[in-house]
């Protein structure tokens, strides 16, 4: 989107490059620069004024007073094409210069005029659905005019996410190492062993990794953050490999767990609700629960508009007494 649609660019400077003339009193529209651009990149003028929805006549009246005001001709014709001559070869290299620049500008003001209004793309690990749609809900009827647009992925997608710019906010655990992005802590993030309450080792204490070596482990997918800060807990005790097998996301494993079917790694704020109910238990195993945290994520070359601005210090200042809550 462009906001400058008629300015006024002095290009004298180029002008002296092109001619060694002195500084000329005459400028230069953007209308002109954007017609040139397009004739160089079409090859004609037809082509120009197919691409910018403009008459022939119009197209060839401007650059004949493009072509004054440098007292350069820019364009040679080679056939039925039109080719850039080397004073146009040199316009050319400033003008798309001045047009990319235009076009970041453009995106800028869009992203900052987006400030109460828009749209904010949101990513959250599977493990974070269990209190940022709450969240998200609580921030939409404060500002019903902002349309957030959450997904609900694994840790891998979400850094993908954010190594491509296509998102404004990331909810996750720790942040990626291989990409530059901005990241706030705004909550601690345990990580527990869970089991049937029926479960032999369910009510003893002091549990040692050693004693759960050889129990069943449900796991989630490769990809996942839990599944590698379960790695990561089982072979610092020794425990290289446990038997068990893939359940696939939270909930599939808590009901695996509450069958009966073995024991799980997860995060204690995923499973609150089967805490309270007795349904779960969480075993107190010797180096558990480990302590990790919630971050707030966001691609630190893009420009945030104030509406993701109002998001990120809507979840700063409202995230911690939700997360301590489960």
């Amino acid at each position: 989107m462009y906001y400058l649609v008629w300015i006024n660019i002095d290009l004298s400077d180029v002008i002296i490059g092109l001619n060694n003339m002195p500084p000329l009193e005459k400028t230069i529209s953007l209308k002109q620069l954007r017609i040139f651009a397009a004739a160089a990149q079409t090859g004609s003028f037809i082509g120009a004024a197919s691409q910018l929805h403009l008459s022939q006549p119009a197209i060839s009246m401007q650059m004949a007073k493009l072509a004054e005001i440098t007292e350069s001709e820019l364009f040679r014709k080679i056939g039925r094409q039109l080719e850039l001559t080397a004073a146009g070869e040199l316009l050319l290299s400033y003008v798309q210069n001045i047009l990319d620049q235009l076009e970041e500008a453009g995106e800028a003001l869009d992203a900052l005029h987006g400030m109460r209004r828009g749209t904010i793309r949101l990513a959250i690990t599977t493990t974070a659905r269990y209190f940022i749609p709450q969240l998200v809900k609580r921030f939409n009827d404060q500002h019903s005019d902002i349309e957030v647009q959450m997904e609900v992925v694994n840790r891998s997608q979400v850094v993908e996410y954010l190594a491509q710019g296509s998102i404004d906010i990331a909810i996750m655990g720790r942040p990626p190492k291989r990409i530059n992005v901005q990241s706030e802590v705004f909550a601690e993030h345990p990580y527990v062993l869970i089991a049937h309450p029926q479960h032999p080792l369910a009510k003893q204490k002091g549990i040692s990794p050693s004693d759960i070596a050889n129990e069943i482990f449900l796991k989630r997918e490769d990809g996942s953050g839990t599944r590698k800060l379960m790695n990561y807990f089982l072979s610092s005790n020794d425990i290289d490999s446990p038997r068990g097998h893939v359940v696939g996301g939270n909930e599939s494993i808590k009901q695996s767990v509450m069958a009966g079917l073995g024991i799980a790694f997860m995060s204690r704020h995923t499973i609150s609700h089967e805490l309270a109910s007795g349904r779960l238990v969480v075993l107190e195993v010797k180096n558990l629960p480990i302590i990790r945290t919630w971050n707030l994520l966001r691609p630190a070359n893009k420009p945030a508009s104030l509406a993701t601005e109002a998001l990120v210090e809507f979840l700063k200042a409202e995230a911690p007494a939700e997360v301590d809550a489960l």
